[in-house]
């Protein structure tokens, strides 16, 4: 089953997307991180198409998605999930299951509380719903939340997608740092050093403060709907450290739980481990649609 690629015009913006798999199975929803795109789960996709229908989208201005200008197009986290939901609304998936990760976790959690009974599973990978797991990493986003003026914090932020800080997320603490491709920071680059995009970063690193209010409401949604959920988390992960994993055992009841010894993006390093729980998962939990 091979993968595809798509672009559609959703809310005015032209989103790409990568797809694969028999629709007629069971959907599965990849929601990337910062700095990244789809790209990320281009081995994921692989491994599951067999067995299920998978998509993975670009918001705008990362990957091969269109990138509006700022003027034009409001960067936050309520606009990418509207934008990653209609698309799945013309597409006419109703019934999906959401991975969310790093940034997909706030994109998936709204679209999932907004919508539960058109949830089927939650896979999480180093992606928070809970103040515990916002430490250290997060004190010049907090600075920036504050004032949205603060220039120190504003420069401190910028280097996290310079071609240092991008390696750096991709090899921190990561066990064996000659796994992970260079491909993928490179391939970040291309997005990040357009015309703009630094600004977008900022204004989506401010937006991030938005998030943190709902965390009450996306534990509700745990707590009432009891969504079944596997996590599979780089546990030594600085952005998202292994706590924030650990506190979903606070009101996730259909919890399954893997942590791995890696950091952030997991799937680098321990995308066999990964893949082979997230399809013996999806066919344990997931129907036919």
């Amino acid at each position: 089953m091979k993968t595809s690629y798509h672009t559609r015009k959703i809310n005015g913006v032209e989103i790409f997307y990568r797809e694969a798999g028999d629709k007629q199975k069971p959907t599965l929803v990849l929601l990337h991180g910062y700095p990244t795109s789809s790209h990320m789960f281009r081995n994921l996709i692989n491994y599951l198409a067999d067995d299920f229908h998978v998509i993975a989208p670009d918001y705008p201005g990362y990957g091969r998605s269109e990138q509006p200008p700022l003027a034009n197009f409001d960067y936050t986290f309520e606009n990418f999930s509207n934008i990653v939901k209609t698309l799945l609304d013309e597409l006419e998936i109703k019934k999906f299951s959401l991975y969310l990760m790093d940034y997909g976790a706030p994109v998936g959690f709204r679209i999932a509380s907004r919508n539960p009974n058109s949830i089927e599973t939650l896979i999480v990978q180093n992606g928070c719903a809970y103040e515990e797991g916002l430490e250290t990493f997060w004190d010049p986003f907090r600075a920036l939340w504050k004032d949205r003026n603060d220039k120190e914090a504003a420069a401190t932020l910028s280097t996290f997608h310079a071609p240092d800080g991008l390696k750096w997320q991709y090899t921190h603490n990561v066990p064996d740092a000659s796994v992970v491709s260079p491909d993928n920071w490179e391939i970040d680059l291309r997005h990040l050093e357009r015309p703009e995009n630094g600004d977008i970063q900022l204004a989506l690193f401010y937006d991030y403060r938005t998030n943190v209010p709902l965390y009450p409401e996306w534990q509700e949604y745990f707590r009432t709907y009891n969504p079944e959920m596997l996590i599979v988390y780089g546990k030594d992960d600085y952005i998202f450290p292994g706590v924030g994993a650990e506190a979903f055992k606070k009101d996730v009841k259909n919890l399954e739980f893997h942590l791995f010894p890696t950091g952030h993006f997991a799937l680098e390093s321990f995308g066999d481990e990964i893949s082979e729980l997230i399809k013996d998962f999806l066919k344990r939990k997931t129907t036919k649609n």
